[in-house]
């Protein structure tokens, strides 16, 4: 029987999510795709709250729509720019199951781009 989408996703995630983990020095950087939207947030696993979050539904990203994997780029910006001011330098990157291409890894490297360490 084949595998559906949605449980090979589940699986690639639980096994990246095993191997790691977030802290307050270096959170994990968790993207979530959906169709049309793009989200990340950066999270201490040990305390289990979320530091940072940035998405594509957010005011100043909503009125400059355009191709997905632009806005994708803008989000990483965006997330790099609060990490900045929040004082964090370095993430763990969460791809969430997802394959590190296209807005995931237009979403990575906006966020290099602004200086975020993977």
């Amino acid at each position: 029987m084949a595998i559906g989408k949605e449980l090979k996703r589940a699986k690639i995630k639980a096994r990246i999510r095993s191997r790691i983990s977030g802290t307050a020095d270096r959170p994990r950087m968790s993207v979530f795709r959906s169709n049309k939207e793009i989200y990340v947030q950066l999270v201490d696993d040990l305390t289990g709250s979320t530091i940072l979050a940035a998405s594509s539904k957010e005011k100043g990203m909503a009125e400059d729509k355009g191709p997905k994997i632009e806005v994708s780029r803008r989000v990483g910006k965006l997330i790099a720019e609060r990490a900045k001011e929040a004082g964090v330098t370095a993430v763990v990157f969460d791809r969430n199951g997802y394959l590190y291409h296209g807005r995931v890894k237009a979403l990575a490297e906006g966020a290099r781009e602004e200086g975020l360490q993977f």
